[in-house]
């Protein structure tokens, strides 16, 4: 599968997105062989079921020039790498309490020449700063998710939607949302990629309560 996956939904990026982008195989594939941090199988459809899957928070949001976002369990760097990539000019920290998947974070960001990404070996309840959105990948239940992150949110809010989360998830989630107890916004991701991976997934929107 080829970075023509990305670039059919993401036509606006620039030569340089486009180049990071395709560079990215070969480095996951580098640091893959030496830290596993993408499954076997996955890893030959990196820009379907982790770059492309990542990317469909860009098409719920557009993150401005200067907001921050947390990466909450970014695990080998998604889906902040991704949209690093996407939002040269937004800060993202991205953080997980495996060291060896920070390590391999960085590296792939340093050769990436990503100056908008700081990857801290962490739990997300250890982070003091304030940020304008979070961001996650199926890391846990929303319930367990939530108080991890609640007080972690900017008062101030500049976007189309209020601060708070923005949580990649599929399969049915209706029991999963009534157990939270949270009010969320589901946007499904078949309605913007075609490809029967995502079928089931959704980005989850939870405002913050600050």
């Amino acid at each position: 599968m080829t970075s023509d996956i990305v670039f059919k939904y993401f036509p606006q990026l620039t030569d340089l997105q486009r180049a990071q982008i395709e560079q990215l195989p070969e480095l996951y594939n580098l640091w893959n062989s030496q830290i596993n941090v993408i499954s076997r199988k996955d890893i030959d459809l990196l820009y379907e079921r982790h770059v492309l899957h990542s990317l469909g928070i860009a098409k719920i949001m557009d993150f401005l020039p200067g907001e921050s976002v947390l990466d909450v369990g970014t695990g080998g760097g998604f889906p902040g790498i991704p949209l690093a990539i996407m939002f040269p000019q937004t800060q993202f920290h991205l953080v997980d309490s495996i060291g060896k998947k920070i390590k391999v974070v960085q590296e792939v960001a340093k050769a990436l020449g990503l100056t908008n990404v700081n990857a801290s070996h962490a739990r997300a309840e250890q982070i003091d700063e304030k940020f304008d959105f979070v961001v996650s990948r199926a890391v846990t239940q929303l319930r367990d998710f939530y108080p991890w992150v609640r007080g972690k949110f900017k008062k101030q809010s500049g976007n189309k939607l209020p601060n708070g989360i923005l949580y990649l998830k599929g399969g049915d989630l209706d029991q999963e949302i009534k157990e939270s107890g949270l009010k969320v916004l589901q946007y499904h991701l078949k309605d913007h990629f075609t490809e029967e991976f995502f079928e089931t997934k959704q980005v989850v929107y939870v405002k913050a309560v600050v």
